[in-house]
């Protein structure tokens, strides 16, 4: 049976990207990514609940991750799941599953406020992050 593996992603920089090279000097760095939802409980209170996903991302998007982004930086990421095990120094056995980014989307923070407000690293056309266009005079219903 064939399988998928695709994940689309947009929230926010938890933290400040963390690059660093292989010994054959590719780029690698960790971000992490808080992705907030929001939803109506039984009760009918709004409830919002954050996923906290760990990302890895390789190569110039790394680089220029590491250059542009910061904590709090809105981004849009896209890749596949992965799934890493190792070995601590300790000898335990350890995993983790986080997304290995094929893209990431710098989106703009509104605020104006540091770093880069807009770019791509990946190499695929720019995708505009969601948007509702307000509504036209016409549409009003009176």
């Amino acid at each position: 049976m064939a399988s998928f593996n695709r994940v689309m992603l947009m929230g926010n920089l938890t933290r400040n990207p963390e690059l660093r090279y292989t010994p054959s000097g590719s780029a690698v760095a960790d971000l992490g990514l808080a992705v907030n939802e929001s939803f109506k409980n039984k009760s009918g209170e709004t409830v919002e609940q954050t996923c906290f996903v760990d990302v890895v991302v390789w190569g110039r998007q790394a680089e220029t991750a590491s250059e542009y982004l910061q904590k709090g930086s809105p981004v849009f990421v896209e890749g596949r799941l992965q799934f890493d095990q190792w070995e601590s120094q300790q000898g335990e056995k350890r995993s983790k599953l986080r997304v290995r980014a094929e893209r990431v989307q710098f989106l703009s923070s509104g605020g104006g406020a540091g770093g880069a407000s807009s770019g791509s690293t990946g190499q695929t056309p720019d995708v505009p992050p969601p948007s509702v266009p307000p509504p036209a005079d016409d549409d009003v219903p009176f």
